[in-house]
């Protein structure tokens, strides 16, 4: 046995112990031995798991904080895995056509909705957001109205809702109110059957704009189905279908109010490859001008026909035997049919004639191509 050194330590059974803990396995096992000598208070009482390691326990707090359920008495909002499966948000797809639709739509309702109430109109796009169907209904400021309509070609509906500070300016400038005066506002009383028909024409006034504005794209008929002031009663989707909302405000001078489309993306489905496609000018990728100036120039175009008397197979042995003066023997008779080609397509086929000094092809039949119609 080694003797001590001066400071009393046995270097020796030092070594051994250094020896022994570098042929530990792993790491961990490294660790948690240093955790047993340490004599670590965070790791004392807790359960050995397989090999000796040790295992840390949850308590309910920290189960609670994990799966995200809050205190429902502190007000505190789920988060974590709860805040995931809960989730209201909806993820807004990008339909690049559809922005360019709502565009053309405000356009279009500045001129409509002037014409409709001869007053100064102003219509402005605010925003356009994804939710779900049933948090829509929840945010829908009472009183309201609400007007199913169906889109014929698509099978389906959606909404338009009108606020009440909207209601009562198209009932007071289409019934003759002052301007620069606000319209009076009873609020707790239900709307009468000349406000419900009011409103009723500006509604079928923007689902006809909607349809317009859709009409470059595909053509869609928007059909005003009915009016409600209840939000309950205008469920035309599942509480967690996704929708799409896009508001417009519209100010006559010193009154307006707020429009809300709301169109369900399965009522957008049919259309959804169309509206995908990028804007590329103001004709949504199609430039009329271009196509009727490129048709109406095709038809004055210049091509070159050949008549084609005959047709033979030779050797090219006879072809290289071919010099000027050569005589070219062909079966074909003057009432012969001729065939007209224009390049390697043949066009028509006729016999030979002659008028006055003129030879001529009369034309007898007009040839098809394989897999290519007549148009004329």
């Amino acid at each position: 046995m080694a003797d001590p050194d001066e400071t009393g330590v046995d270097q020796d059974a030092m070594a051994d112990d250094w020896a022994a803990m570098a042929e530990k396995d792993s790491e961990a096992d490294l660790a948690s031995d240093w955790a047993d000598m340490s004599g670590d208070d965070d790791l004392a009482g807790q359960p050995k798991a397989a090999g000796g390691k040790t295992s840390r326990v949850l308590n309910q707090d920290e189960i609670d904080s994990l799966l995200g359920v809050g205190d429902e008495k502190s007000g505190d909002e789920r988060v974590g895995i709860m805040a995931i499966v809960n989730s209201n948000d909806v993820t807004y797809e990008r339909l690049p056509m559809l922005e360019v639709v709502f565009d053309r739509l405000e356009r279009m309702l500045t001129t409509s909705v002037r014409n409709f109430t001869s007053e100064n109109v102003d219509v402005n796009l605010d925003n356009i957001t994804a939710q779900r169907f049933g948090d829509y209904l929840n945010s829908v400021p009472l009183p309201a109205m609400i007007a199913v309509f169906k889109a014929v070609e698509w099978d389906n509906f959606g909404l338009v809702t009108i606020d009440s500070p909207m209601i009562y300016s198209i009932v007071d400038v289409l019934l003759g109110g002052r301007r620069g005066t606000v319209p009076m506002r009873i609020e707790g009383r239900p709307y009468t059957t000349i406000e419900t028909s009011l409103v009723e024409r500006l509604i079928r006034l923007l689902l006809q704009d909607l349809s317009n504005a859709f009409q470059p794209i595909t053509d869609v008929l928007f059909r005003f189905e009915r009016m409600e002031t209840n939000p309950r009663f205008a469920a035309i989707a599942r509480p967690g279908n996704a929708c799409i909302v896009f508001k417009m405000r519209i100010d006559m001078e010193d009154r307006g109010g707020t429009i809300e489309f709301l169109i369900p993306y399965a009522t957008l489905e049919p259309a959804r490859d169309l509206l995908l496609q990028m804007f590329m000018g103001e004709k949504f990728g199609r430039d009329s001008i271009w196509e009727n100036h490129l048709a109406r120039e095709i038809w004055v175009t210049d091509v070159d026909l050949e008549a084609v008397l005959e047709e033979q197979t030779v050797s090219l042995n006879f072809v290289s035997k071919l010099k000027v003066g050569s005589v070219l023997k062909l079966r074909s008779r003057p009432d012969s049919t001729v065939t007209l080609r224009c390049g390697t397509v043949a066009m028509l086929r006729g016999k030979v004639c002659q008028r006055g000094d003129n030879i001529c092809i009369e034309v007898e039949e007009k040839l098809e191509r394989p897999g290519v119609t007549s148009n004329g």
